[in-house]
């Protein structure tokens, strides 16, 4: 592949080339047939970009130029974009075209504040009628072993759907599955300005998660629903409280 000029190609290139997964890289390698189709290829290649902060909050999604390092026409690029924007990783202007998502406090906490309402009520339910825990487990196992803050982000995307998926509700499902993307997206910005702070001996903001992570599945596997809840409620307003500062006031988190 020759070398691009956009750094957003270069991002997304990269990405689809190195770790999004065997979508994007047998796209890439020409294996077309093997995909379910050319979106999908190209929507993996540019959430992965962005979930692993090489396409940054507020860079600029050009569509030729995505085209062109991905090597299809702007009609997939088109419809992937179209995509991530509803899934809140994109933000579409009419004037201006596609942009990375900017990630500010507000919209942590609205995100958040959704989850909090929705995810510990979810989980109770899904403890009370005896859900299977050994895919969250496989998560949490995938988060320890991650390469790198994009697969971690994702890991712990499958352990909290895991949670929730038991509940027996399909429509609360959807509604949390469609925040998993945004939590992703705040997740990964709290952890990528980590470095610039941390010091020497400070437990790193993705082990403190782990090990709320792993005390709420120990309840939940105990069959202490309300107990598991709670944590869980914890677990949510304590990653706020320590990434993104303190709720307004009409906020529950």
């Amino acid at each position: 592949m020759m070398p691009r000029s956009s750094s957003a190609g270069t991002a997304v290139g990269a990405a689809a080339e190195t770790t999004a997964g065997s979508v994007a890289s047998a796209f890439l390698t020409g294996a077309a047939g093997a995909l379910p189709s050319r979106t999908v290829a190209v929507l993996e290649a540019i959430k992965h970009a962005i979930l692993a902060g090489e396409l940054k909050p507020g860079q600029a999604l050009v569509e030729t130029d995505l085209a062109e390092v991905l090597g299809v026409s702007k009609t997939p690029v088109r419809e992937a974009l179209k995509t991530l924007a509803g899934a809140g990783l994109v933000t579409m202007n009419p004037y201006k075209g596609a942009a990375v998502r900017v990630v500010d406090d507000e919209l942590a906490r609205h995100v958040y504040d959704a989850r909090l309402l929705l995810e510990p009520e979810a989980l109770a339910r899904a403890v009370t009628r005896g859900h299977d825990w050994r895919p969250a487990h496989a998560a949490l196992t995938r988060a320890d072993h991650a390469p790198d803050q994009a697969e971690r982000s994702l890991a712990n995307r499958d352990f909290h759907r895991e949670l929730y998926a038991g509940c027996g509700n399909p429509l609360l499902i959807k509604m949390l599955d469609d925040l998993r993307d945004q939590t992703a997206l705040v997740s990964v910005a709290a952890w990528r300005h980590e470095p610039d702070w941390l010091l020497e001996g400070t437990t790193p903001s993705w082990e403190h998660e782990a090990a709320e992570h792993r005390t709420v599945l120990r309840a939940a596997e105990d069959g202490d629903a309300e107990h598991a809840a709670a944590l869980l409620r914890g677990h949510i307003t304590s990653f706020v409280a320590r990434n993104f500062g303190k709720p307004q006031e009409n906020q529950k988190v």
